[in-house]
């Protein structure tokens, strides 16, 4: 990481992260993108529901 980045916040140093590890899968923008969206709502669900967001189970509503 450059200094500029290493000195970002969080959730910057964590989107570049994210960018360079969807690029380098190579998948269709529409594949990632569709996935990034139920990647928010389950983060969403989490918050909402005052869940853990660090954890690998999807957040459930019922």
């Amino acid at each position: 990481m450059t200094e500029t980045l290493e000195q970002a916040p969080e959730h910057i140093k964590l989107a570049v992260d994210l960018i360079m590890l969807l690029e380098q899968q190579q998948l269709d923008v529409d594949t990632v993108l569709k996935a990034l969206a139920i990647v928010q709502q389950d983060f969403n669900n989490k918050q909402n529901l005052g869940g853990n967001p660090t954890s690998h189970i999807p957040a459930h509503t019922s």
